[in-house]
C-alpha cells in the first residue's frame, strides 16, 4: 500500500509539475518527499497525498524541494579560475565572440559569475560579443535570477574589487548586478529531460552539480545532449563529483581531469 501511495504521488507530480520522476533516482525523490512530509506534519505517503490535494500551494514548495540546487557566486573557485585563464582566451582567440550555456542555473549565481569573468576578459564595453543562455526548469528560481539581487553571503568568494565593479550595494544591504552583466544573459525555462538543446554551435556548456540527481541512463542522455549543443572543440564543464560514463566518454576528451573540463570530439 505504501508503494502504491508513493507511485500515486509521483503520478501527481508528473501531471501537475511536469517533472518526470523516472529520470531521478528513487532514493532522491523519497528523501525530498520525506522532507516536505515532515514540514507539513504528514507521517505517511497517503497522508501527504491527501495534503497535496487539499493544499495546492504545497505543490510549489514540493517543486522547490525536488529541484533544489545550493549555489553561490564563484562556487569552486578553482574551476572558474581555469575557465577565466584558459577556456575563455582559447575560445575568443579562435572565434572572436563567445556563446555559453549555463544549464541548471538555479537562482543565477553561476551565470552571473561567468558574466563577471567575461566582462573581465572582454572589457565592459565589449560584452556585446558574449551571450550566456541560462536555463532552469524552476520558474520561481528563474524569477530570482532575473531580478539579480543577492545577499552578501552569496558573494563571500568574490574579490572585493570585483564586487564593487560589477554589483551595486543597495540601501537595504543587498547587492544588485549591474546592467552590463544582465545584458549578456538570456534566462529562460528549459527542461533538460526534453533532449533538446537551448541552442547549437555553442562554445561552452556548464552543467555542474545537476546530474547527480539523475539516473545513469539520463546522465548519458544529457552527455549526448551537450555534445550535440557544442561546436567541435567546445568545452563541457561538469561538477566535481560528476563523471562521464563509459558508454559516452568517447564523445569528449579530457582537458582538465581535476576540474572536470572536457572537449567535444567530432
Amino acid at each position: 500500500m505504501e508503494n502504491d501511495d508513493f507511485d500515486a504521488i509521483k503520478r501527481l507530480i508528473e501531471k501537475t509539475l511536469h517533472i518526470k520522476c523516472q529520470n531521478y533516482k528513487e532514493a532522491y525523490i523519497r528523501r525530498r518527499l520525506l522532507s516536505r512530509m515532515r514540514s507539513s506534519g504528514c507521517d505517511t505517503y497517503d497522508a501527504y497525498l491527501r495534503y497535496l490535494r487539499e493544499n495546492p500551494a504545497e505543490f510549489e514548495l514540493l517543486r522547490n524541494a525536488l529541484t533544489i540546487n545550493v549555489t553561490e557566486f564563484y562556487r569552486d573557485p578553482e574551476v572558474f579560475d581555469l575557465v577565466h585563464r584558459e577556456l575563455f582566451p582559447t575560445i575568443l582567440k579562435n572565434r572572436g565572440r563567445i556563446r555559453l550555456w549555463c544549464a541548471g542555473c538555479s537562482s543565477g549565481e553561476e551565470a552571473y559569475t561567468l558574466a563577471i569573468l567575461l566582462a573581465e576578459t572582454l572589457g565592459i564595453s565589449n560584452t556585446r560579443n558574449a551571450t550566456i543562455y541560462a536555463t532552469d526548469i524552476d520558474e520561481m528560481v528563474l524569477a530570482r535570477a532575473k531580478e539579480g539581487v543577492y545577499d552578501p553571503k552569496a558573494l563571500t568568494k568574490v574579490p572585493e574589487a570585483l564586487v564593487r565593479k560589477h554589483l551595486i550595494r543597495r540601501e537595504d544591504g543587498l547587492f544588485e548586478v549591474r546592467p552590463h552583466l544582465r545584458s549578456m544573459i538570456r534566462f529562460s525555462r528549459h527542461d533538460l529531460m526534453t533532449g533538446q538543446p537551448i541552442a547549437r554551435y555553442l562554445d561552452m556548456v556548464s552543467c555542474r552539480n545537476v546530474t547527480i540527481y539523475f539516473t545513469e541512463e539520463q546522465k548519458n542522455d544529457l552527455t549526448r545532449l551537450f555534445h550535440s549543443a557544442l561546436t567541435p572543440g567546445g568545452f563541457y564543464v561538469m561538477g566535481k563529483t560528476e563523471y562521464l560514463a563509459r558508454e559516452v566518454d568517447h564523445l569528449f576528451r579530457t582537458h582538465n581531469s581535476v576540474q572536470k573540463v572536457f572537449i567535444r570530439e567530432g
